[in-house]
C-alpha cells in the first residue's frame, strides 16, 4: 500500500528548519562582528600594545660595579668579563638535567663542585631563570660548545661580568664580598621602592658583607635595557632601542692598603686585630682582623670544601674581629679611669695610694700582675707602672654606675657608627645594664666585689678595637669627636667629581685641659719609662701607650694564672693602645692578639711598627718581619726599608701591578 506524503506539512517543516538555521547563522555572524568591533575599536590599543610586547622583548643590561681603590688609588675592588655556560631548566624540554649535564659534560669540563653549585641555585631561584653551570670558560671550550649548540635547547654561552679582588685576602673583613642574590635578599627587595627594584631586574649578584654590602646602592649602578624584535620562538631577530647602563660610583677609601697588608703580614698566624684612626677627621687608616679569607672564593659561590674550612675552623676566619669581636680592655682602660676619676673629682692627681701587690675587699684578695709591688703610686705613675692596686680602690670609691656614667661618651658600649653594617655594642657594665640582661633575681643583682675588676678593665667589660681607638682618638684629641669612616669620596663615575664621605664632627665632650695633658703625659711615660719603653726604644717621635693583658677564660677564686697549664685558645690577650706624635696627634691605633699574653711583648710591637710606616714612611726589614711573625718584642732589627719601594706585602710586584692595570682598564671603560 502506497504512504501518501503531505508535502505541505513537509514544506512548513523544511522552511523552519531553514528559517531557524538563517537565524542562528545571522546571530553567529553578529556575535563576530560583535567581538570584532570591540577588539578593533574599544580595545585597539591594549591589544596592540600587547601584540608589540610579544614581538618586543626588554632586556635589562645590567651595569658594570663601582671599583673600590684605597686613598692611594691601588685598586682593591674591580671586574672583567668571561664567558659562562647557563642553562634555563624551563627550556630543555623532555631531557632529563642530570642527562643534560652529562651530555654538556662531553664538551666543557663540568665537576663536581660546578653541579653542587647549581643544584643549590637551583633550588634557590625560578624555574625560568638562566643559571650557570660552568663559568669562565676558556675560548676552546666555548668554540667546542658553539658547534654543538643545536643540540642542547635551553642552554647558551653568555658573557658575564665578574667581581675580583686582586689582592686575594688583604683586607676581606673591610671589602667584604659579592654572590648571587638568595631567596630571603630576593624577598627583601621585592619591599623596596619600586624604583629600586627596577634598579636591579636582571641583577644576579648583590654585597654579602663590608663595604660591598654597606655602599651596595653606590657600586651597584644603574641598569640600562635594550628593545629588541624577537621571532616566533623567543630568539632575538634585530635590536630596536638601548639604552646603556651606568656603571656604579667608585669608592676611594681612606685605608692605606700596604701598611693594611703590612699589619696582617706581622700577625702571622696569629688571631687579632688592629684599627688605626686619624684623631683629627676619623678617617680609619687600617682596619685589620686576622685571619683572613679570600673573597674571590664567594663571587661564583664557594665549593663545600672551602665553605666547610672557613666556617668550622677553631680560628673563625669569618669574623671580622675588628667590627664584631668584644674583648676586656684589660690595662688599656685605665687612662679611661684616671680621666673618668678627674672630671668626677673623685681622684686629684697627687692623691698616693700605697700599692702592696694586692688589694682586699672583703674576703677577696685582688692582685697584681706577677704579684709585684710599686709602693707609693700616684695618678701618673699608677698609669705608667699600671698598678692594679690603684685601680681596684679606684673602681671601688666611684662605683659601676658613675664609672658607666662617665665613660659612655666616649662610646664604649655603644656603635660608633662606622660605614659598615653588622657592628656590635659591647658591654659596659651598669645596675641598669645587669637588670637587663639576666633573668634570675640572683643575677639581675649588681654586687660590690664585681665593681673592683672593672678598674682594671676586666669584669663584664668587653669592647672592640674599633671603640677602643674611637675613644683614645676622643681622648687625645681633647674631647673632639668624629664618627670613624672607611670610605673618604665617593667618585661619580660619570662627573668624575668626588663627594666627601666624612661626617660632621660631633659635639665635644667638655674635657678640661689640664687632665687630658695629665693622661697624655702619662702615656708618654709608658713609651719612656714604663711597661712599652722597651718596644719604643730609639723612636726618633714623642708617643704615647698603654698595654694590657685581658683575661679570656676566668681563673677560679685565689689561683694564679700559669699559662703554660692552659689551651693556647684559654691564655690571656694581649693588647695595646697608642697615640703619635703625643703633642699633636695623626695617629691613634688599638691592637689585640689573642691569646698572646703580656700586651708588651706581642702588641706593642706591631703598634711600634705602624707607627714608624706612617710618620717615618719606613718598612720593616725582612728580618725584624720574619721575626714580628714569631711574636718577637722589642724595638725593630736590622735596616727598614722605604715604604715606597716595597711592592705589597705578599703579593709581589705582579699584584701591584695587577691591581693597577685593573684600575686602568676599568676606567677606560
Amino acid at each position: 500500500m502506497t504512504e501518501i506524503k503531505d508535502l505541505e506539512l513537509e514544506l512548513g517543516r523544511f522552511r523552519a528548519r531553514l528559517f531557524a538555521a538563517a537565524v542562528f547563522v545571522l546571530i553567529a555572524f553578529g556575535l563576530l562582528a560583535t567581538r570584532l568591533v570591540y577588539l578593533q575599536v574599544f580595545r585597539h590599543d591594549d591589544l596592540a600594545t600587547q601584540a608589540e610586547n610579544n614581538r618586543i622583548a626588554i632586556v635589562p643590561t645590567v651595569p658594570n660595579r663601582g671599583l673600590i681603590v684605597d686613598r692611594n688609588g691601588v685598586v682593591l675592588a674591580t671586574n672583567y668579563s668571561a664567558y659562562t655556560l647557563e642553562i634555563t631548566p624551563s627550556r630543555i624540554g623532555e631531557v632529563e638535567l642530570d642527562e643534560l649535564i652529562d651530555q654538556l659534560g662531553q664538551y666543557v669540563e663540568i665537576q663536581q663542585r660546578d653541579r653542587r653549585r647549581f643544584k643549590r641555585q637551583l633550588e634557590e631561584s625560578k624555574g625560568f631563570e638562566s643559571l650557570p653551570i660552568r663559568t669562565k670558560l676558556s675560548d676552546e671550550e666555548v668554540a667546542r660548545f658553539m658547534a654543538q649548540r643545536f643540540r642542547f635547547p635551553g642552554v647558551d654561552v653568555k658573557a658575564r661580568l665578574f667581581r675580583q679582588y686582586p689582592l686575594g685576602d688583604v683586607g676581606s673583613h673591610l671589602l667584604g664580598y659579592i654572590g648571587r642574590i638568595n631567596l630571603a635578599e630576593k624577598k627583601a627587595i621585592a619591599d623596596w621602592p619600586e624604583e629600586q627594584q627596577d634598579n636591579y631586574r636582571g641583577t644576579e649578584y648583590i654585597g654579602k658583607l663590608g663595604l660591598e654590602q654597606s655602599y651596595e646602592q653606590e657600586l651597584h649602578g644603574s641598569t640600562g635595557f635594550e628593545e629588541v624584535e624577537t621571532s616566533a620562538n623567543g630568539r632575538a631577530v634585530r635590536r630596536l632601542d638601548s639604552h646603556p647602563p651606568t656603571p656604579g660610583n667608585k669608592l676611594v677609601l681612606s685605608i692605606d692598603i700596604k701598611l693594611q697588608a703590612l699589619v696582617e703580614q706581622m700577625f702571622g698566624d696569629r688571631r687579632g686585630a688592629l684599627v688605626a684612626i686619624d684623631p683629627r677627621n676619623g678617617e680609619v687608616l687600617a682596619f685589620v682582623s686576622k685571619p683572613t679569607f679570600d673573597p674571590n672564593l664567594f663571587v661564583d659561590g664557594i665549593d663545600v670544601e672551602s665553605w666547610k674550612e672557613l666556617n668550622e675552623s677553631i680560628d673563625r676566619p669569618l669574623l671580622n674581629r675588628a667590627l664584631r669581636g668584644t674583648y676586656p680592655p684589660g690595662s688599656t682602660y685605665k687612662p679611661f679611669m684616671a680621666m673618668a676619676a678627674l672630671q668626677s673629682g673623685k681622684r686629684s692627681p697627687s692623691l698616693v695610694i700605697q700599692d702592696n701587690a694586692s688589694w682586699t675587699f672583703g674576703n677577696h684578695v685582688f692582685r697584681s700582675h706577677g704579684d709585684i709591688a710599686l709602693g707609693p703610686v700616684d695618678m701618673y705613675r699608677a698609669i705608667v707602672k699600671s698598678s692594679n692596686v690603684y685601680f681596684y680602690s679606684l673602681a671601688n670609691d666611684m662605683g659601676v654606675d658613675l664609672i658607666h656614667d662617665m665613660l659612655d661618651p666616649f662610646g664604649f658600649g655603644r656603635r660608633t657608627g662606622v660605614d659598615l653594617e653588622g657592628e656590635v655594642t659591647g658591654v659596659l657594665p651598669s645596675t641598669d645594664w645587669k637588670r637587663k640582661a639576666y633573668k634570675r633575681p640572683e643575677q639581675q643583682r649588681w654586687y660590690a666585689g664585681e665593681t673592683i675588676s672593672l678598674g682594671i678593665g676586666q669584669g663584664y667589660n668587653n669592647f672592640t678595637m674599633l671603640q677602643m681607638a674611637n675613644a683614645m682618638a676622643t681622648l687625645v684629641s681633647g674631647g673632639q669627636r668624629y664618627t670613624p669612616h672607611l670610605v673618604r669620596e665617593v667618585e661619580d663615575v660619570i662627573t668624575r667629581q668626588r663627594r666627601p664621605v666624612a661626617a660632621t664632627p660631633q659635639e665635644p665632650l667638655p674635657l678640661k685641659p689640664e687632665h687630658v695633658d695629665l693622661v697624655k703625659r702619662a702615656l708618654q711615660g709608658v713609651t719612656v719609662e714604663g711597661t712599652s719603653a722597651q718596644t719604643f726604644a730609639g723612636a726618633p717621635y714623642s708617643s704615647g701607650g698603654k698595654t694590657g693583658t685581658a683575661q679570656a677564660v676566668t681563673i677560679r677564686a685565689n689561683e694564679k694564672y700559669n699559662a703554660a697549664k692552659l689551651d693556647e685558645h684559654k691564655r690571656d690577650h694581649a693588647l695595646y693602645t697608642a697615640v703619635a706624635p703625643i703633642d699633636q696627634p695623626r695617629v691613634v691605633l688599638a691592637v689585640v692578639v689573642e691569646n698572646a699574653g703580656f700586651g708588651a711583648g706581642s702588641a706593642a710591637p706591631i703598634a711600634r711598627r705602624v707607627v714608624d710606616y706612617l710618620l717615618l714612611g719606613q718598612y720593616p726589614s725582612e728580618e725584624d718581619l720574619a721575626a714580628l711573625r714569631m711574636g718577637r718584642s722589642g724595638p725593630p732589627i736590622g735596616t727598614p726599608r722605604r715604604a715606597v719601594d716595597v711592592p705589597l706585602p705578599g703579593q709581589g710586584a705582579a699584584a701591584a701591578e695587577l691591581a693597577a692595570s685593573a684600575g686602568a682598564a676599568a676606567d677606560a671603560a
